[in-house]
């Protein structure tokens, strides 16, 4: 028999990836959805989480697609309450709060998972075990997007723990975290912040890589026409690059794989796998770096910004 799982949230993230992956997992069945200003055909509607917990302690796992900034609040009440509780990227707005989720998700002895969907993009386990064993000279992310387009008028991006730029960003830098085969850290960095909003709209990474490599990311918020989520790497035994967000793989400037988009439905399998197994996985390595990138960056301003 398939779980039961509620989903919170239900915004362009929630219609576009999460509904029609849990709809399409055997191992789901979406019993209920909670959210303020929204329904969904089908299935139990709440207007808020304590109601969804009340009135249906038949659903085991609950799903957050809610914005970083309220999204700790929500996670204590569910852990709490013993469900299993799956969180959409960033898992949180500090690693603070993460930390206090990871432990409180082992005292009540329910899972927790912290997911990155773009490391579930169907060409990231290939680049990983490519790049196994190769000594690397450099890689360099290129993430360049039109917030306008994939973000429309979404305010609370912009808003302290919203992250800015960095929301797209960590897609990277989680997959970055991923494929490596030696962690890195920040070591400079340069924000840009428009000077009406609380979080960088670009920004630039310098990382230390043990072996001397050069490791660098670049995003920006403001690009239109074309977009880019890339990741090009050179070893000394030949090039590597991931693109369209790790879909689409080239070696040596031939493309090897053109995946398709399975991301969504990679996570919530993921998700099935750790209940079934008694087991949380919350990997905190990308949001470290964005927190190291606040602490560090040098901050500059810009021109305001307006959706």
């Amino acid at each position: 028999m398939p779980e039961k799982i509620a989903l919170v949230g239900i915004g362009k993230i929630a219609r576009d990836q999460h509904i029609p992956s849990i709809h399409a997992d055997k191992d789901w069945e979406l019993a209920a959805v909670a959210s303020r200003n929204a329904s969904l055909e089908g299935v139990d509607n709440f207007s808020s989480l304590d109601e969804l917990l009340e009135k249906r302690p038949d659903i085991s796992t609950i799903s957050l697609a809610i914005p970083p900034q309220p999204r700790f609040d929500y996670a204590v009440k569910a852990l709490k309450a013993r469900r299993h509780v799956m969180l959409e990227k960033p898992p949180g707005q500090s690693l603070a709060e993460c930390f206090e989720l990871e432990k409180l998700a082992k005292e009540m002895g329910v899972t927790l998972y912290a997911s990155w969907h773009s490391r579930a993009a169907d060409c990231v386990p290939d680049a990983k075990n490519w790049l196994a064993g190769k000594a690397l000279k450099s890689l360099r992310i290129t993430w360049k997007e039109d917030v306008r387009r994939w973000h429309p008028g979404q305010d609370w991006i912009f808003e302290p723990g919203g992250m800015g730029v960095f929301d797209p960003g960590i897609n990277a830098l989680s997959i970055m975290t991923e494929i490596l085969p030696n962690p890195v850290h920040v070591q400079q960095a340069t924000l840009a912040f428009p000077e009406n909003r609380d979080t960088p709209i670009a920004a630039q990474l310098m990382f230390h890589h043990s072996g001397g490599a050069q490791v660098s990311a670049e995003f920006d918020w403001l690009q239109e026409g074309l977009q880019s989520w890339d990741i090009e790497v050179e070893t000394e035994q030949g090039t590597m690059k991931l693109a369209m967000g790790g879909s689409t793989m080239f070696v040596n400037d031939e493309l090897v794989k053109e995946g398709a988009d399975h991301e969504y439905a990679n996570l919530y399998r993921r998700m099935a796998e750790l209940v079934q197994a008694g087991q949380s996985d919350v990997d905190l390595s990308p949001l470290v770096h964005v927190s190291d990138a606040f602490a560090l960056g040098r901050r500059v301003t810009v021109a305001p910004f307006e959706f």
